[in-house]
């Protein structure tokens, strides 16, 4: 790629290895120590720069756009705050392997350790943003010189290439620099699949697997877009399938394999199944405690495939290529055609939380108007908390669409940016789900859909709470005392008045919701949709189900001392 005038600087040079790489979208906050980086992106073809609201935000696009297209994504940020505030996002992304390249400015290197506005070099007591970054990235490193970058990018690429998010973090100067040499173009590395003597070492203990055999498919299998060879996998071992919470969109929703999802807003029949004896083989997943729950799979025999083992014990192959892995296994393996037919024991079900009769829209009845009016396609990101759980529980995953639920982390209005960013790189609609307490927190991003006009339509479950924090201080403190109510607020009207021309709809009724869905599906640009549930309704997540639970937990709260006698003391 030709570049403007002699030398390229560190910028040019840099951002044109990332066009050559296919990435075709920064997304950042610009700032004096990066503002060059954006020169750069202004004058390089095919590549364009996308300004979010919020450092977390920006870094949540990245990690939307990675998810939405398995491919390198990259967020740009300032230094001092704006670096700081890319923290939580890349943690979310080093949490659940999303290939996300952060490039962080940093002051000139003359200023750094003399009193610099916004130092991280750590030098002269200042902040140690190297040290910051190097917990939540595969690759982390400070480019001390333009002669560096080359070697830089290329380890920071590698640890992408292995699924891991990388961080550069530059100075101004050094961006400014000109290059005296260019350095040669370098060749991504090609993921590393399993030896054919691992294979045949696995695919040997699943022959000898006598009964049935349940797959867990996890979020890794939607990255290395393996879901057609997980087909084929489960069509060889004759096996049942359950997804992790965060892989909704790895198995097609009407494939008779699958028992739904597993974990703690999973589905009964999966447990049922794992209580009647199985081996269980983990795909693309390192079964966190939100996926195992409360299930000991230390009583029956478990592998795993991917990427990272497992936290369970398990006989684990080692995989950076999980397609090519699974055509390999599947190749390996003899059809499985004596195991006996599924029993209606094993029927899909559906969790059964208390009724609640107040006022609002019930969580199930809510996510049924959405399963009935999002299109076929489209992309679904889903925020944490009760509205989290409800979505995950109830509503499935569209064909041909993605579905994602950050339980890295699990941060609160992650899904806000992430829908953004798939949406930039996915035709056809994308569905936020996030409930009031996200909006508060990075709801504003929503001006972003605005200014580029995306078809995202932002669902905003309005219970004026946050509810889980409620729902668990219902059930373990005794339900005398709440930190997590709001104030009512009318988030739809409000963002109508903040934005004209935005489509926005309130509804406290299932029917007043399923109008205000199905409309806003049919407009091209952004929407909002809020509707107004109940804060004191139980969501459909196995820990608040158990009324043993609830009760040892309340009673354990009767064993300390309450505020009178502690005043007394």
């Amino acid at each position: 790629m030709p570049f403007r005038e002699g030398n390229p600087r560190v910028v040019d040079w840099l951002v044109s290895e990332l066009r050559r790489h296919a990435v075709d979208f920064v997304f950042g906050v610009d700032g004096a120590n990066i503002e060059d980086l954006y020169d750069a992106v202004h004058y390089t073809p095919g590549i364009e720069a996308v300004v979010a609201k919020h450092e977390f935000s920006a870094g949540t696009m990245a990690d939307g756009y990675a998810r939405g297209t398995s491919r390198l994504s990259v967020v740009a940020t300032t230094s001092g705050g704006g670096a700081v505030n890319l923290v939580p996002a890349l943690a979310e992304s080093y949490a659940s392997r999303v290939p996300v390249l952060a490039i962080v400015g940093q002051p000139p290197r003359p200023l750094e350790g003399n009193g610099a506005f916004q130092d991280g070099s750590g030098r002269a007591g200042s902040m140690d943003l190297q040290a910051v970054f190097r917990p939540i990235s595969g690759y982390c490193a400070r480019v001390e010189s333009p002669e560096e970058i080359d070697e830089a990018l290329g380890q920071a690429l590698a640890a992408v290439h292995d699924g891991l998010p990388a961080v550069l973090l530059i100075p101004k100067d050094v961006q400014q620099a000109r290059l005296t040499a260019v350095p040669q173009p370098r060749e991504p590395h090609p993921p590393l699949g399993a030896a054919p003597a691992q294979l045949a070492d696995i695919a040997g203990q699943l022959a000898e697997t006598a009964g049935r055999i349940l797959v867990v498919a996890g979020p890794e299998v939607a990255r290395h877009n393996a879901r057609d060879e997980l087909s084929d996998l489960l069509d060889r071992l004759d096996a049942f399938v359950a997804v992790s919470p965060d892989a909704k969109d790895v198995v097609d929703s009407e494939n008779p394999r699958l028992l739904g999802v597993v974990g703690v807003m999973g589905h009964p029949a999966v447990e049922q199944v794992l209580r009647h004896g199985v081996t269980c083989v983990c795909v693309g997943t390192n079964m966190p405690v939100m996926t195992r729950g409360a299930t000991d799979f230390s009583a029956i025999p478990v592998l795993s495939i991917g990427s990272t083992p497992p936290y369970i014990a398990s006989r684990h192959l080692q995989t950076h290529d999980l397609a090519s892995t699974l055509t390999g296994l599947v190749a390996a393996l003899v059809p499985r055609s004596d195991v006996a037919d599924s029993e209606t024991l094993y029927a899909p079900a559906h969790l059964e939380p208390p009724v609640y009769d107040g006022d609002g829209v019930r969580y199930r009845d809510a996510m049924q108007v959405l399963d009935q009016a999002i299109p076929v396609g489209a992309d679904i990101f889903v925020d944490a908390g009760n509205t989290g759980a409800a979505a995950v529980h109830y509503l499935g995953a569209r064909p041909r669409g993605r579905y994602v639920v950050a339980l890295g982390m699990g941060g609160m209005g992650y899904a806000f940016g992430a829908g953004i960013g798939c949406a930039f790189a996915r035709a056809g609609r994308t569905v936020v789900i996030a409930g009031d307490g996200a909006f508060f927190m990075h709801g504003m991003e929503i001006h972003t859909a605005i200014e580029h006009r995306l078809p995202v339509t932002f669902v905003i479950v309005n219970n004026n709470a946050h509810a889980m924090c409620v729902t668990r201080e219902q059930l373990y403190y005794g339900g005398s005392y709440s930190f997590n109510r709001f104030a009512p607020s009318h988030i739809a009207s409000g963002l109508a008045a903040m934005f004209p021309g935005l489509v926005c709809h309130s509804a406290d009724t299932a029917a007043d919701f399923g109008a205000a869905i199905h409309a806003a599906m049919t407009h091209n640009g952004p929407s909002v949709v809020e509707v107004v549930c109940a804060t004191d309704e139980v969501p459909p997540f196995a820990p608040f189900l158990s009324s043993e639970t609830a009760k040892e937990n309340t009673n354990d709260r009767h064993d300390y001392p309450n505020r009178e006698s502690l005043a007394r003391a």
